[in-house]
């Protein structure tokens, strides 16, 4: 056993038969998705409530254009903040760099002015694009000479990201609903604050994973020889790139900007043939990357150009997957504000009571358990570390029984439009673990059918909550559908993103060289991205569907188009199986 797998193990204990620093992560990505998923849930409905309510009384267009345009760059600033971690600050100062701007953006958001709004919009998304992708990083490095415990580590740090997620939805929502906006979007940022300070003070526990790299790390990296020819990007594709990523960064800002200023600012205002300036600028950049990316693949050898041309199509479903699926803190959290029956009384309000409570109060005390054994390890090494993760989990706690009391006592319950986000992570904690066994066993399906099996969850989702608002009429503005169709809804949209979000960074690993799954990574989150932005255009037509066709014809559209490619994906499946070479 070498001396760096000694250190990592034994040095600073072990919790669950993994070293103490994966727990620290663990809690410090809980909190950091506490704060994203936690103001995400707020985002749309702050902007459409009424000036009356506290919100902007934004029409739901202008909302879903900013939205869109937020998570779109959320996606894309880990292009740039990756690079930078990589290359220059290490992903320990990364990690707190995006912590405190993150900090910072979700303060100035709880003021609620425009200019603290757009500032801190900004703020989350440079500060996520250096947080993001540099705890798994960190992850990746503690345990490079201990692989065998990898596959659990990361299980465990995912089941933070979805714990983070769920008490985030719960609490913020539950505070900007029905106490106040600022509240909301306030405890947001304690959290990311408070997450910061939990890491900074806790990061000797790391030894030497993620520390800023010296020329001698980075002349150490040896790549993979995959016999296949070095392609390096010629100074003409580098420039077509950069253009590109210009003109579509100048339309993803200029969506929101030109739509929410009526027109009156707009960076593309010229056309071309009859063609607006927005259209043809996303298109021009769209054949520019097109072409870059045709040249490059005609200077792989056939095998890796075939491999690579499977990644660009699973690329192509993951845009529309995602798309359809981020309709959840948009369009489906807007039908539960306004078309669904929340009230709960009687014994109904009292069953939801104790299912919520449940649901709350188990993961919380076994988070308890869990700072418990931390403490026993590391606490008197890292003592103000654990301060600050006590006084975390002291706030969680006051903050839940005082929820729950509350809700208890009222004569009736109603259940906060934002709470049905809370049931993708418990679906997923649920689930992960049957498909797990699934992929494991000879029934395990090829790729494209996980795709398809994914795609067709996602449409049997959105057609149960497109059936359950059949009998809303054109231009209604409030109904009272049961809550059992977003139940049912976000159930299959888990599911099918079992199918689906981790098959896909498995698949770019198998499938291309490891001298290149950095740009196939970059294109994977790069589809991501353009499937936000996609999501926040879907959601901004559906007022407009909804007053000329009915809100039920909305969700029926995107039923269509989540069939329509899972369709797809089956019949594509023998060619892609032949692009693929063996790979599953």
């Amino acid at each position: 056993m070498s001396k760096n797998k000694i250190d990592i193990l034994t040095a600073n204990g072990s919790v669950l038969g993994h070293p103490s620093g994966l727990f620290v992560l663990f809690f410090t990505e809980m909190w950091e998705r506490f704060s994203y998923y936690g103001m995400r849930a707020l985002l749309i409905m702050f902007f459409t409530a009424s000036i009356i309510g506290g919100g902007w009384g934004w029409p739901q267009e202008h909302a879903f254009a900013i939205f869109g345009t937020y998570v779109s760059l959320v996606y894309l600033s880990t292009l740039v903040g990756g690079y930078v971690a990589d290359n220059i600050i290490g992903y320990r100062n990364s990690v707190a760099l995006g912590a405190l701007l993150m900090s910072l953006g979700h303060g100035s958001m709880a003021l609620e002015t425009p200019f603290f709004i757009y500032t801190g919009l900004t703020l989350l998304v440079i500060g996520s694009g250096f947080f993001k992708p540099c705890m798994t990083s960190i992850i990746s490095e503690m345990y490079e000479k201990y692989p065998e415990k990898k596959d659990g580590a990361f299980t465990i740090f995912y089941m933070g990201v979805n714990s983070g997620a769920f008490l985030g939805i719960l609490l913020c929502g539950y505070l900007g609903e029905k106490i106040g906006w600022t509240y909301g979007f306030g405890l947001a940022g304690i959290f990311m604050f408070f997450g910061l300070l939990q890491f900074w003070f806790a990061q000797g526990v790391f030894g030497e994973a993620g520390k800023k790299p010296t020329k001698e790390k980075q002349l150490a990296v040896i790549t993979e020889d995959d016999g296949d020819k070095r392609n390096p990007f010629s100074t003409w594709q580098l420039a077509l790139s950069g253009l590109a990523a210009i003109l579509g960064f100048i339309w993803i800002i200029n969506d929101p900007v030109s739509k929410i200023s009526e027109g009156a600012t707009n960076f593309l205002p010229f056309s071309v043939g009859g063609m607006s300036g927005p259209n043809f600028t996303i298109i021009a950049a769209f054949v520019i990357f097109l072409i870059v990316v045709i040249a490059r693949l005609a200077n792989y050898s056939s095998m890796t150009r075939d491999k690579m041309i499977a990644v660009l199509f699973f690329c192509f479903v993951t845009i529309f997957f995602w798309a359809v699926f981020e309709q959840a803190p948009g369009s489906l959290t807007i039908f539960a504000r306004d078309y669904t029956d929340r009230v709960l009384e009687g014994s109904a309000g009292m069953t939801f009571n104790i299912v919520n409570s449940i649901l709350t109060l188990v993961p919380l005390s076994i988070f308890t358990w869990i700072i418990l054994l931390l403490y026993r390890q590391i606490g008197g090494k890292y003592g103000l570390s654990f301060v600050f993760l006590v006084i975390s989990f002291l706030i969680i706690w006051g903050i839940t029984l005082w929820m729950l009391q509350r809700e208890f006592v009222a004569e009736k319950s109603e259940i906060t439009a934002s709470w049905f986000g809370i049931l993708n992570s418990l679906y997923i904690i649920i689930f992960a673990p049957l498909f797990s066994k699934w992929w494991e066993s000879k029934y395990n399906p090829s790729a494209n059918m996980k795709y398809a099996i994914g795609m067709f969850l996602l449409g049997l989702g959105m057609a149960c909550v497109a059936f359950g608002a059949d009998g809303i009429a054109p231009g209604a503005k409030t109904a009272s559908v049961s809550i059992i169709w977003l139940i049912l809804v976000y159930l299959f949209h888990t599911l099918g993103e079992l199918c689906i979000s981790p098959v896909s960074l498995s698949l770019v690993s198998k499938l291309v060289p490891g001298r290149m799954i950095a740009f196939m990574y970059g294109m994977y989150y790069l589809a991501i991205a353009i499937g936000m932005k996609l999501a926040g255009v879907f959601g901004g037509a559906s007022a407009g569907i909804a007053e000329e066709s009915g809100i039920s014809y909305f969700f029926w559209i995107l039923t269509a188009v989540s069939v329509a490619l899972g369709v797809l994906c089956i019949l594509l499946s023998p060619v892609v199986k032949k692009l693929m070479h063996g790979i599953r």
